[in-house]
């Protein structure tokens, strides 16, 4: 950025007389204006109102159509015109000209305040574009860029000290110079190919890319042949809502801004984050500043060069890398001193080291810096020539074994097994780094899984990519580890399962067990397949083997030994581990790609059940998504089953969550979206036994899919969970609302479940869904409700204080948005005087983006809490549960989650009816239309003691009956085994 105090040559907020004569010759050679003076005055009479722009750099007819709420104001007569409007007060936040993007600009070369604006006599952007940034070649937005213009027109007489773009809009337009490309985010050639029409309105447009930027229906085009408007926005319904509420003008608009930095497809084809990870694509990119993975995807027509490097070079040279950062590191890791010492260890540590010093010491302070608690470090020295013979002088605490020569691998570790003091024994290999909690991760696998005898890590190759995610044994003795050379987060490895082996470079045992086993089997030494035979007899004990990819580690693959002298000695101990195991072996699978699948986990599941919702079913998304991540925690953890976790519309965000949101056990298809499930369940034939498939709307959304891939889906049945039913929730808006239904009860169900043939299965979450699913002649209907335990100790009515409500709002058509406006605007006021002047109305949970619950609940009592992780301490904190829902399906899961932490419940008639409950038994219900009667329950449950303790033990009991944990998963169980 060059920020220097501008001298200003040219001012946007000035009256161009020149530029007006030849821009409207026609109309002022009607009126016969010839003089500036009287030119000027013109325009300010009549020029402003004709929609005509004041200078070259302003664009007054695309002004007022891209900014709606101005051209309002103008018409209001609150401003002359937009250009008026743009000098006043637009300037700092609107866009001035098509091809001039104020927000963008600033961005990329004006990071700085408004304040070093002005010292520097810079009003906005554009002002500092047009006196310094075009000279510079700056690209004033992504539809201009300045080299490439020039490369396009090398005829068009440009001066150098103002730049492409002003000498562009000076010029009278020339059709010639406006047919050429740009810009990489827009191909003229193809839109007029594509969109024929914009050439018979060829005189209103200044080509191509005004077109597509100035035309009124800016979602009927695309802009390039890589880019899908009806793609993007039914993939990204967040950002249809964005552009639906004027956010944005289009999704390319945003695309442009925001999601290919995102990685977000632009089309069905493009997948710009598999792109994006390609090692060559990565390189190039890199050498271009304030590039990007689709401008260099267009630019080469989505060709990847890969002449450049072959996979094994590249893997040569990230090695070297590796080799030479550990030795950068050394100097500081000798002056820092590790400590390993302690009286009475958590974990022993198993390294044989021979030679390899600098990794060593990297590979030490990794371990250190990793777990905080107690190490055993024992460290075999198997005859090294480097300062490895010298390593207690940089390591505190080791316990040492000096061997005549290098004994390998295997003997080394059974040599240190003898001085082992832990529960717990790692073995872990010199030529790698432990990433963060690693090691604390895999001691935690052992307190959730007793069960588990060995857990194994994600081993990623200094390459980034996969060396391993769990192994797999075939049936004929072969080894593989699963996913090799794969991307370490594609979301099949990273859910846990229990498999055949895992490596022994980062391999955690107990204690106990290793012991019984005598460690390693000699018979494989000096090394390689002993850690494969070793985990067959601990899978033989009864232990299960855990992958666990939180567990990660970067392994410089083959660095304690050469890979070819590897090769050998693997195909030598392979025959020895086949004569060994050849029980165990017998009941693997056949080496097969089609096996692939069913071979990565050790042990078949109950049932493989392929669950599909609206989105990744995150607990603080409410709205039926905390009931869907139920059922799935109870489908993986207690009854065994594995569960792919599979949204209609892509994961955009929740990064941290993806993982920590779920069972573990379960696999998160965070990657994918309805558009590729055709794909992905041909990918995968026969797998599943279930499809769960979360709401009724997405019955339809997947019949297609289903009927296409009906051939590689034997046997497999499709279970219809309604979660709502929704066209009864659909009449009382409608009634609330004042409006008249247009269609009876009957044709909205019918409408609402024309697609329910899907499914051999339906669950309801009530009796009165089930109900009316089996009036429309479903027959399997089960009942699934929601699942709590009620707290017993929740603190009493003394120890809580002020008023509660927990929802999600994630659009402006939420019931709960409607029913906190009102509650807000007509109850809260009725509380003032009856209620402490201390006591806040606090509202919890998911808010949409586009939604400003603080802006549209003005009251002095509430406190938007927004999303809260952990719950519990905020439903035992609070005294009074409000729940003023208007219209609504299904039944309400903050009602059984806020009476299951002890909450007292006042709500209305709606979901009182929902639930079953009495009416000043089990909580206050009052008439959802009465604002008076609810501050008076509202007072009433909040001031009176006994009643409160009264509602609160009832409530609690109700928990107990009615959303009992095995009943629930006896009734998973029921609907899952058909």
């Amino acid at each position: 950025m060059s920020l220097l105090k501008l001298k200003r040559k040219i001012d946007w907020a000035a009256f161009d007389g020149e530029w007006y004569k030849k821009q409207y010759h026609s109309v002022l050679s009607f009126f016969e204006l010839s003089q500036d003076g009287e030119i000027e005055e013109f325009y300010k009479t009549k020029g402003r109102d004709l929609k005509h722009s004041p200078n070259p750099f302003f664009d007054e007819s695309w002004y007022l159509q891209r900014y709606s709420d101005v051209r309002e104001l103008v018409a209001s007569g609150e401003y002359h015109s937009g250009f008026d409007h743009y000098v006043r007060v637009g300037n700092l936040s609107h866009s001035p000209h098509w091809l001039f993007d104020e927000e963008y600009y600033r961005r990329l070369y004006l990071d700085v305040s408004p304040e070093i604006l002005r010292e520097n006599n810079i009003r906005n952007g554009y002002d500092h574009y047009l006196n310094q940034g075009s000279r510079q070649l700056n690209s004033p937005s992504v539809f201009f860029d300045p080299s490439l213009f020039i490369s396009e027109n090398p005829d068009f007489k440009i001066d150098i000290e103002e730049g492409p773009y002003i000498a562009l809009l000076r010029s009278v337009p020339e059709p010639a110079v406006y047919q050429k490309r740009m810009s990489w985010y827009f191909d003229p050639d193809w839109y007029v190919k594509t969109y024929p029409d914009v050439c018979e309105d060829g005189v209103l447009w200044q080509g191509p890319l005004h077109h597509y930027l100035t035309n009124d229906t800016p979602l009927k085009y695309n802009p390039n042949q890589y880019f899908s408007e009806d793609f993007y926005l039914s993939c990204y319904v967040d950002i249809a809502g964005a552009v639906q509420n004027g956010g944005f003008r289009n999704g390319y608009e945003h695309f442009a801004k925001y999601g290919q930095y995102e990685l977000r497809q632009p089309e069905p084809e493009l997948s710009l984050r598999v792109y994006a990870e390609n090692t060559k694509v990565k390189t190039e990119v890199a050498k271009y500043a304030k590039s990007s993975f689709f401008v260099y995807y267009v630019m080469n027509n989505g060709i990847i060069d890969q002449s450049g490097y072959t996979e094994e070079e590249i893997e040569s040279i990230s090695k070297d890398v590796y080799q030479r950062m550990s030795r950068l590191r050394l100097p500081l890791l000798l002056r820092s001193k590790i400590d390993f010492s302690c009286e009475k260890p958590e974990v022993s540590v198993i390294i044989v080291a021979y030679n390899n010093f600098a990794m060593t010491m990297t590979t030490l302070a990794s371990l250190r810096d990793n777990y905080d608690g107690r190490i055993q470090v024992i460290l075999v020295d198997s005859g090294s020539s480097d300062e490895v013979k010298h390593i207690e002088r940089y390591v505190n605490g080791l316990d040492i074994i000096r061997t005549v020569g290098n004994v390998g691998f295997l003997a080394g570790c059974n040599a240190a097994l003898e001085k082992v003091k832990a529960d717990y024994v790692l073995y872990l290999n010199n030529d790698l780094e432990l990433m963060p909690l690693a090691l604390e991760t895999a001691l935690a696998r052992f307190v959730k899984e007793p069960e588990a005898g060995a857990v194994g890590a994600k081993i990623i190759r200094t390459n980034g990519l996969l060396q391993e995610a769990g192994c797999i044994i075939w049936q004929r003795g072969a080894a593989s580890g699963y996913l090799r050379d794969q991307l370490p987060d594609v979301p099949e490895a990273n859910y846990v399962r229990s498999v055949d082996f895992c490596s022994g470079a980062f391999l955690l045992v107990r204690t106990n067990i290793l012991k019984e086993l005598g460690g390693f089997d000699a018979d494989y030494a000096p090394a390689y397949f002993e850690d494969t035979d070793l985990c067959v007899r601990i899978n033989k004990m009864g232990f299960d083997v855990v992958y666990d990819p939180g567990v990660t580690v970067i392994h410089y693959e083959y660095g304690t030994s050469g890979s070819s002298g590897s090769n050998q000695l693997m195909l030598i101990n392979q025959q020895r581990f086949i004569e060994k195991n050849s029980d165990y072996i017998e009941q693997r699978l056949p080496r097969h790609d089609g096996q692939l699948l069913y071979a990565r986990s050790a042990y078949p599941s109950l049932k493989r059940v392929l669950f599909i919702e609206d989105y990744l079913p995150f607990r603080h998304l409410g709205s039926g998504f905390t009931r869907s991540n139920d059922i799935i925690t109870v489908l993986t953890n207690c009854l065994g089953c594995h569960v792919t976790v599979y949204p209609v519309f892509r994961n955009t965000g929740e990064g941290d969550d993806v993982y920590s949101g779920f069972p573990d056990r379960a696999e998160i298809m965070w990657n994918k979206g309805i558009d590729d499930l055709t794909d992905f369940l041909k990918s995968r034939p026969g797998y599943y036994d279930a499809i769960w498939v979360a709401r009724t709307h997405n019955a339809e959304r997947v019949a297609p899919v289903l009927a296409d891939v009906a051939g590689v889906m034997p046997g497999c049945k499709v279970i219809l969970d309604t979660e709502a039913v929704a066209a009864g929730r659909e009449q009382q808006k409608a009634a609330l609302r004042g409006e008249q239904a247009q269609h009876s009860l009957d044709e909205m169900l019918r409408q609402e479940f024309r697609s329910a043939g899907v499914a051999q299965k339906f669950v309801a979450v009530n009796e009165r869904d089930a109900a009316t699913l089996r009036r429309l002649g479903m027959q399997d209907v089960t009942v699934l409700g929601h699942l709590q335990s009620p707290d017993r100790s929740a603190p009493g009515y003394d120890a809580r204080k002020n008023l509660l409500f927990v929802g999600a709002v994630h659009d402006k058509d939420s019931p709960n948005l409607d029913s906190l406006i009102w509650f807000v605007t007509q109850v809260l006021p009725l509380l003032d005087g009856r209620l402490p002047d201390d006591v806040t109305f606090d509202v919890c949970g998911f808010c949409g983006a586009d939604i400003d619950l603080a802006a549209l609940l003005p009251h002095p009592r509430v406190r938007v809490l927004g999303r809260v992780d952990a719950l519990a301490p905020v439903y035992n904190a609070h005294r009074v549960f409000v729940a003023p829902t208007r219209f609504a399906g299904g039944i309400p899961y903050k009602i059984h989650e806020a009476a299951a932490h002890g909450l007292p419940i006042v709500a209305s008639d709606i979901l009182r009816e929902q639930v079953g409950w009495q009416d000043g038994t089990d909580m206050l219900a009052c008439d959802h239309m009465n604002a008076s009667s609810f501050a008076e329950a509202i007072v009433k449950l909040y001031t009176t003691s006994d009643l409160w303790g009264e509602i609160q033990h009832n409530a609690l009991e109700r928990i107990a009956r009615e959303n009992q944990p095995q009943a629930y998963i006896n009734a998973i169980e029921k609907i899952i085994m058909m």
